[in-house]
């Protein structure tokens, strides 16, 4: 009986073992982790994304949880690295995230029906600055150091950033908005949305720039195909409807009602944009 047990017991600790080394393997299947470029702080993007996790969980019958990320190349490097296996993008960050990882574009948001945003420049009503010339010798806000599509609209819109006095990272559009407002900065750049929330708070638009592609949700190259999918489908199915799908869309983005399916060739006018600004590959 001894010699029963004593077998049955190491078993059971082999077993315990195993499990122990290999804690996800029998629900990474089912597991997802969606990540996201810093558009806030992290608290904020948690509160941001939660409603979206909730509502893919409660769709596809996988687990979706949200990991935060502290800045756009953390994020790509996440998803690359499978740290994350859904993401919330930049083009910037998608056309990065490919290169390097081979991730995969699955859908981008509708912005008042359009597939496309714009980028705002935006100064403080009561600022004489009224054209891009007259940002000539003066302070600029901008997101994040790899946030090359926000140069290149400045750029285009007629004003090289060596021609301002200073210009900072302030890392979220939210940050930017409060620094103009502020009189910290003379002028930076916003995302549409963010334009309109902060607009009636005291700031003015000086330079609006071309549509350009969505920012998109993209899936990493280890993805199984049924699973994103599911992913897909449950996205393409979220529109502003009803009060509940309304208030996800809205905790993401106030202008979000709906979703398309991405592709990458969609990023193509953005990789012109931002080539002249791109790093020679070493």
């Amino acid at each position: 009986m001894k010699t029963i047990h004593t077998q049955f017991f190491r078993k059971l600790s082999a077993v315990c073992l195993l499990a122990a080394l290999f804690p996800a393997a029998a629900t990474a299947a089912d597991e997802i982790y969606l990540g996201s470029v810093a558009m806030d702080v992290p608290a904020a993007m948690v509160q941001r994304l939660t409603p979206l996790t909730n509502y893919l969980s409660k769709k596809t019958g996988l687990k979706v949880s949200f990991r935060a990320s502290p800045n756009l190349g953390s994020a790509v490097n996440e998803l690359g690295n499978d740290q994350t296996q859904i993401a919330y993008l930049t083009p910037v960050a998608y056309i990065e995230a490919h290169d390097k990882f081979k991730v995969k574009p699955l859908v981008a948001p509708l912005t008042h029906g359009k597939d496309t945003f714009n980028l705002v420049v935006a100064v403080h009503q009561d600022s004489n600055i009224h054209s891009m010339a007259d940002l000539n010798g003066k302070s600029f806000a901008l997101g994040d150091e790899k946030a090359l599509l926000q140069r290149a609209v400045v750029v285009n819109g007629g004003i090289n950033l060596h021609q301002l006095s200073r210009f900072g990272f302030l890392k979220h559009y939210d940050n930017i908005a409060k620094a103009v407002l502020n009189k910290d900065f003379d002028a930076g750049i916003l995302k549409d949305t963010i334009y309109e929330k902060y607009a009636k708070q005291g700031l003015r638009s000086i330079h609006i720039s071309p549509p350009l592609p969505s920012y998109l949700f993209a899936v990493n190259d280890k993805m199984p195909p049924e699973t994103a999918k599911k992913l897909r489908v449950a996205f393409l199915a979220l529109k502003a409807d009803s009060a509940e799908n309304k208030a996800v869309l809205k905790a993401l983005d106030q202008g979000y009602d709906g979703f398309v399916a991405a592709e990458d060739k969609d990023y193509d006018e953005v990789r012109k944009l931002i080539a002249p600004f791109q790093k020679p590959a070493k």
